[in-house]
């Protein structure tokens, strides 16, 4: 199986789990349920880019399906996203943030360390941040209802 992070990595896997959670929320009766017809059309991507995000979504465990004759309805499953989320608490609260700051600090009054080496260190906490906010956005919708 996919590294979860791996999985909400890729831009489009991302639409779709926001598909998903619009249908949650904004259609009420649905079950959060919405054909893959529907998702193609949402998203404008061809049904087999869908399908075949879809499946990855459904091997990590973070879609659940239903099949009704040829139809497949997806729905979101939250379950694999609350274990991103608590792991991530402790990164992005501000106690965390200080903590990283602090750290910094230090990192660069450390003699082994060079400007590239920093660079590189600043680039990964971006890239990090940035996954850790999209994922964040995608959990945060759950604690807004």
């Amino acid at each position: 199986m996919a590294d979860i992070f791996d999985v909400v990595a890729d831009t489009t896997r991302r639409d779709i789990l926001a598909v998903l959670l619009d249908r949650e929320t904004s259609v009420p009766g649905s079950g959060g349920e919405i054909s893959v017809s529907e998702i193609v059309a949402t998203l404008g991507l061809s049904q087999p880019t869908v399908s075949k995000h879809l499946k990855v979504l459904r091997e990590a465990g973070l879609v659940g399906v239903r099949e009704k004759g040829q139809h497949r309805f997806y729905h979101l499953d939250r379950g694999p996203l609350e274990v991103i989320e608590d792991w991530l608490i402790p990164f992005v609260s501000s106690d965390a943030a200080a903590d990283a700051a602090t750290l910094a600090g230090a990192a660069a009054s450390e003699p082994g360390l060079n400007d590239d080496q920093l660079a590189l260190a600043s680039r990964i906490g971006k890239a990090f941040a940035e996954t850790a906010h999209q994922v964040t956005s995608v959990v945060g919708q759950k604690k807004r209802r």
